[in-house]
């Protein structure tokens, strides 16, 4: 690390407890210790010399970098840091306290040190191009952990149904559905299972408590899959003069009772969000039958539009 603990460019108060005279005494005599090679004595009258003068800029600027140059990494932030507080900040004390962050990679705290910099001297030469490091180093992390989330989500996405401890009954049924994997089931609801032939209440209930036990349940990845066909639909619109249609309230339609209320309970506001929906979302609301599943159907072919279809 490039540091230099004679580069101090600030003045503190002195605080009301503090003793400068024996602060200062101190600071000779580590001063003669270091000089004398005794590296270890002279880091105790630094400590001394902090004791006595807590808010003293050289003190506690040479403390932290001795701390930081025997690797005690977290006592030299904290000296580090409270010297930062002080108004105005020592550059060098910023620029250092950076470089830890950095170390720890808590690239944040490192960008907030060196813009206080930079904030009193634009062009600083060394902050500038630690800058540029930082967030490289930041943005290179964030894309990392992004790499890294996405292929743990979808390597779970892509766990087969027949790992999980299912009954031969549950386990035919979504075989015939085909329904493969953990990102297949979450993508559909409760209704859509119900519907299929021979799946009854036990297989609804022994797959959501599978579900529950992962932090898991049905449906769960349905929203971006309604997001990704309503954007479908848009583009499919696009230059038709129809796209305005997606973003019309459903309550201008002019539906009865039973469609409003079913539309309400599944959070369907406009035509987009019921284009991206299907049959049997709509059929499993209760009191939602053929004749409302019509109703709706007409309603949005009038508008060049109709329901998903269930990808199975």
């Amino acid at each position: 690390m490039n540091h230099d603990p004679m580069d101090i460019l600030i003045g503190a108060d002195e605080s009301v407890d503090s003793d400068p005279a024996k602060c200062a005494a101190h600071l000779e005599a580590a001063d003669k210790r270091f000089g004398a090679s005794d590296r270890m004595g002279g880091i105790a009258e630094l400590r001394k010399a902090v004791g006595a003068d807590p808010r003293n800029p050289r003190a506690v600027f040479k403390l932290a970098f001795e701390m930081d140059l025997l690797g005690e990494e977290d006592e030299a932030i904290s000296l580090y840091e409270r010297l930062c507080e002080m108004r105005p900040a020592p550059v060098n004390a910023l620029m250092n306290l950076a470089v830890l962050y950095e170390d720890k990679g808590e690239y944040h705290r490192a960008e907030k040190c060196l813009k206080q910099v930079l904030d009193t001297n634009p062009t600083h030469g060394r902050a500038r191009l630690f800058m540029k490091d930082i967030q490289a180093a930041r943005d290179e992390t964030i894309d990392e952990d992004h790499d890294r989330d996405l292929a743990k989500r979808s390597a779970l996405m892509d766990t087969p149904v027949t790992d999980f401890e299912l009954s031969v009954r549950a386990r035919n049924c979504l075989k015939k559905m085909n329904i493969r994997t953990l990102g297949d089931l979450l993508r559909v609801t409760e209704a859509e299972l119900m519907g299929y032939k021979n799946f009854g209440e036990a297989s609804l209930n022994e797959i959501k408590q599978m579900l529950s036990v992962k932090g898991l349940r049905l449906g769960q990845g349905l929203e971006e899959q309604h997001r990704r066909v309503r954007k479908q639909v848009y583009d499919s619109l696009k230059g038709s003069g129809n796209e305005a249609a997606l973003s019309r309230p459903v309550a201008d339609l002019g539906l009865s009772v039973r469609a409003r209320k079913a539309l309400q309970l599944l959070g369907i506001h406009t035509l987009g969000d019921l284009a991206a929906r299907t049959e049997a979302e709509l059929m499993g609301v209760k009191n939602f039958g053929a004749t409302s599943l019509d109703e709706v159907k007409e309603k949005l072919v009038e508008h060049g539009l109709s329901l998903r279809e269930l990808e199975f």
